[in-house]
This record gives structure tokens, C-alpha cells and sequence, in this order.
């Protein structure tokens, strides 16, 4: 088992109409306005962008995530990662009642090399680490998506 290699998988229900997640979601720059964990994207072009993300845990992960698909007909965002990680992460948005399901599905290998060296003790924190971020996530989205 590779400890550093990670899948993870949140599923997001959200009372507003796909369109509307879709354009919030794509506009990554604008994610720190809404996800307290996303502390910076810095765009470098219309299709790349250098993030930085702080969750619980005292440390800071830089990566860079480049647009590999936006398909906003079938609710697909799918960007490749590279740094502090390295892989894939994808937004799949779509109908779910008089709502939204939000799919984000990410697959990446850590490179920190304090993370690599916690690998095997860290893993379960990493994790939590992780769900945590992901729900602090979906409660932002659910109160922007209420402002705009």
C-alpha cells in the first residue's frame, strides 16, 4: 500500500439550481470568499491557478491545479494538481431534487515531505483532516450560495 496516495469523495446536496453551483464552482479565485481552508488562488492564466490551502492541522499544502475539462452541459470541472500534491481532483454538479448534488472526487499523491514522512502515524488524522475541510466547504458554499 502506498500511504501517501489518497481518494477521497464528498458528496455535497445544495438547495440551489445546478447552473447556479456550476458558476460558483468554477470561478476558483473566488473560493476563499466562501471556503475558509482555501487561504489563497493566485490565477496564472485563464486556465491555471496556484492554490493554498490550511485546514486544522498546522501546515499549509501549495499546488498548482490546471484545467483539463470544463464541460458546464454535463456539470463537469476536472482539474490535474501538481506540487504539495499531485493528481487529479473533478466537480461532477447535478440535479437532485429541487437541488444540487456537487460530486467532488480527487485522487492524489502527497509530495510535502512532512506529510510523507507522517505517512503511516498521520494517515487516519490526514483524513480527518480532510472530511473536516470538506464540510467546513459545504457549510461556505451553502451560506454564499444564500447571499448571491
Amino acid at each position: 500500500m502506498d500511504w501517501n496516495h489518497y481518494r477521497f469523495r464528498s458528496l455535497w446536496t445544495l438547495p440551489a439550481p445546478p447552473a447556479t453551483v456550476y458558476d460558483v464552482l468554477e470561478r476558483p479565485e473566488d473560493y476563499p470568499r466562501w471556503w475558509p481552508q482555501v487561504r489563497q488562488v493566485t490565477r496564472v492564466d485563464d486556465t491555471t491557478g496556484v492554490i493554498r490551502i490550511r485546514s486544522v492541522l498546522p501546515y499549509d499544502m501549495t499546488f498548482t491545479a490546471r484545467e483539463v475539462r470544463r464541460d458546464p452541459e454535463a456539470g463537469v470541472l476536472e482539474t490535474a494538481l501538481s506540487g504539495d500534491i499531485e493528481g487529479w481532483a473533478c466537480w461532477t454538479v447535478a440535479p437532485h431534487g429541487t437541488g444540487t448534488l456537487a460530486r467532488y472526487d480527487q485522487v492524489v499523491s502527497v509530495h510535502k515531505p512532512l506529510l510523507r514522512r507522517l505517512a503511516v502515524p498521520g494517515r487516519p488524522v490526514f483524513r480527518a483532516n480532510h472530511a473536516l475541510m470538506m464540510h467546513s466547504g459545504r457549510r461556505g458554499l451553502l451560506r454564499y450560495l444564500e447571499a448571491v
